[in-house]
């Protein structure tokens, strides 16, 4: 199963069984707002402060993916969550009610590439049946946490970006499991990850996410073609996180010096999930949450349909903290590669089959054959 120096290749790939996304008002007024299963209509969610409100973000958008999954709580094995907050308290009051096992991640704004990475690692392992990947992120919650309160009124430089206010969630399911409560054919499935390092290029600028970024999207892209033996030719798309105008410019000219072209079938998270110039978040969007939603509402729907069969998905995050910025330390980067490609004929057989059984058995469990 072990691929190269960075990079693991699944034998038996994670399903996923299910996404969902709940959004802020802003995220809802940009291109895919009407793919996200839920929109809060002032992104404050009922709650007394920014904070609350993500995790209540994060709380509905576990319940929405359970739903969609058929599955109860109890079914769900570990949660993998994360955020940007401190010591990842929307997650940690987010998902509480759950009662779930729970592990906390942190990657900044790679963290859905890193939860889905680590629970598809758990799957393909043995070590659960099912498992929820889910993070979230909230414009205001960050502003407060790692720039100004929004109530300060600070002007932001045209390299800003602007922290989507949102969860996405997953499930993740072994090959081998099926219940006669859980009908759905899934949506695609993992066959493979690539753990990123930390790279560090020096950039001081808080107010330049994509460009301390993106050195570590090419780093991760490099490594992860260099141990499956692959090229961008061979996935429909690669899709990074957040690096947005500028990061997603800087990541092309990085590769280029590579030899590597990826310009014909990039896209960005952060570029394409607001209208830039209309709903003026200047160089794009930003945030956990940002990848997540995109992932749950657009791209995973794309791979069901197969418009796209593979998929390199490379969330990218900012390793910094109010702390390291104030001590004048640099910003250093990460990004996690997952692979994900559409069921084959095979799998949707399988899937069919497995649908048939567990019928016939008039609610029995039926398991892979």
């Amino acid at each position: 199963m072990q691929t190269g120096t960075a990079s693991i290749r699944f034998e038996r790939p994670p399903r996923i069984l299910q996404a969902a996304s709940v959004v802020g008002p802003k995220e809802a007024e940009g291109p895919f707002g009407a793919l996200f299963d839920e929109i809060d209509p002032d992104g404050k969610c009922g709650q007394d402060n920014w904070e609350q409100a993500e995790s209540e973000l994060q709380k509905r958008a576990v319940k929405k993916v359970i739903e969609k999954a058929h599955l109860l709580p109890k079914q769900i094995r570990y949660v993998f969550a994360g955020d940007l907050l401190g010591q990842c308290i929307a997650s940690s009051f987010g998902i509480s009610e759950l009662n779930c096992p729970t592990i906390g991640m942190y990657g900044a704004c790679s963290t859905m590439g890193l939860t889905l990475s680590t629970g598809a690692m758990f799957v393909n392992a043995g070590y659960a049946d099912h498992v929820l990947c889910v993070t979230s992120s909230h414009y205001a919650s960050a502003e407060r946490q790692f720039r100004f309160p929004s109530d300060y009124g600070n002007q932001r430089p045209l390299s800003a970006e602007w922290t989507v206010t949102g969860s996405g969630a997953v499930v993740l399911e072994s090959v081998q499991t099926h219940t006669t409560t859980q009908l759905d054919i899934p949506l695609a499935k993992i066959t493979g990850v690539t753990t990123g390092k930390i790279v560090d290029y020096g950039i001081t600028d808080s107010m330049n996410m994509g460009a301390a970024m993106a050195p570590a999207a090419c780093d991760t892209i490099v490594q992860h073609f260099e141990d499956f033996k692959t090229k961008p030719s061979d996935y429909d798309k690669i899709i990074t996180g957040d690096l947005s105008q500028i990061g997603s410019k800087l990541l092309i000219d990085l590769l280029r010096e590579k030899k590597i072209d990826i310009s014909d079938r990039h896209m960005d998270c952060g570029l394409e999930i607001f209208k830039r110039k209309e709903q003026d978040v200047h160089a794009g969007g930003s945030g956990c949450g940002c990848s997540a939603v995109i992932l749950a509402s657009y791209i995973l729907p794309q791979i069901q349909k197969k418009i796209w069969k593979r998929v390199l998905f490379v969330p990218t995050g900012a390793l910094l903290s109010k702390i390291s910025f104030n001590e004048g330390a640099s910003i250093p980067g990460i990004a996690h590669a997952v692979v994900i490609e559409a069921l084959d004929s095979f799998d949707e057989r399988f899937e069919k089959k497995q649908k048939t059984m567990s019928l016939a058995e008039g609610g029995k469990s039926c398991r892979n054959i």
